[in-house]
């Protein structure tokens, strides 16, 4: 799977509350702290940067699919 260039944190923030149950527990700087409780709690620090590097993305996509157990390209699905 390759991974998108060009994808905000902000994208990636609105779609994970709007399709896999996160929501935005508060900001640290520049990086928004969200918070799932499906199916157990985990807390995800999400950088609000206009392009995510891809190291950055691909780890966070790693720790929303193991939590959610699911594959990354799921996730990415709906963007």
């Amino acid at each position: 799977m390759k991974l998108p260039r060009d994808l905000s944190g902000s994208a990636l923030i609105k779609h994970l509350c709007k399709n896999w149950d996160y929501r935005i527990v508060h900001q640290v700087g520049s990086h928004v702290i969200l918070q799932t409780e499906v199916p157990a709690h985990q807390r995800l620090p999400v950088p609000e940067h206009p392009a995510l590097r891809v190291g950055t993305l691909n780890s966070i996509l790693r720790l929303v699919a193991n939590h959610k157990g699911v594959s990354k390209e799921e996730i990415l699905g709906g963007l």
